[in-house]
């Protein structure tokens, strides 16, 4: 079995798991969650903790008893304390405006790029050049970070472009005469 899976995921308080056919629900104060389970693992919640197993003896039961704990205990996580990508935009002019659900984008391009945030994901601009993505699920939040990452991946040379918060872009060495 996963070593990771024999670690039961523990329950804070006010977080409330339920185990239906073939999908495990997380709900708490900052939201709900749901995803569907793989049958080749068993969950079972065992008084304030959840406990994975893997069901038979193959490679794929095994890591999937780990992945599922690890997707479970995320959400346990997303729930409670939540999730948030931080995006910083560098150039001269490029600019981030959060309206609602909507985030407009001003690229160095002739329009403004709007991006529609999905339910559940919250987005705010602390300042012009700054975008906080946020929101219960994990691997939401992350992918729309990606998505608003590719309206303009930082470029080689200069590193102009929307990049995250914490990321070291490498520098190419400009053309030499």
């Amino acid at each position: 079995m996963s070593r990771i899976a024999k670690n039961p995921v523990a329950l804070p308080k006010g977080v409330e798991v339920s185990i239906a056919a073939g999908q495990i629900s997380v709900k708490g104060p900052l939201g709900a969650v749901a995803r569907p389970t793989d049958p080749n693992v068993g969950v079972e919640k065992d008084g304030e903790k959840i406990v994975f197993k893997a069901l038979g003896n193959s490679n794929h039961a095994n890591a999937m008893s780990g992945t599922m704990r690890a997707l479970v205990a995320g959400m346990v996580a997303g729930v409670t304390k939540g999730f948030e990508k931080r995006l910083g935009l560098v150039g001269v002019g490029y600019r981030a405006q959060a309206q609602g659900d909507k985030l407009s984008l001003s690229l160095g391009f002739s329009h403004p790029v709007v991006h529609q945030m999905p339910k559940g994901v919250k987005v705010a601009t602390p300042t012009q050049t700054e975008i906080v993505i946020s929101g219960v699920d994990k691997q939401l939040v992350g992918q729309v970070a990606a998505e608003v990452r590719a309206r303009r991946p930082p470029e080689p040379y200069k590193g102009k472009g929307v990049r995250y918060r914490d990321e070291a872009i490498v520098l190419k060495e400009t053309k030499k005469k």
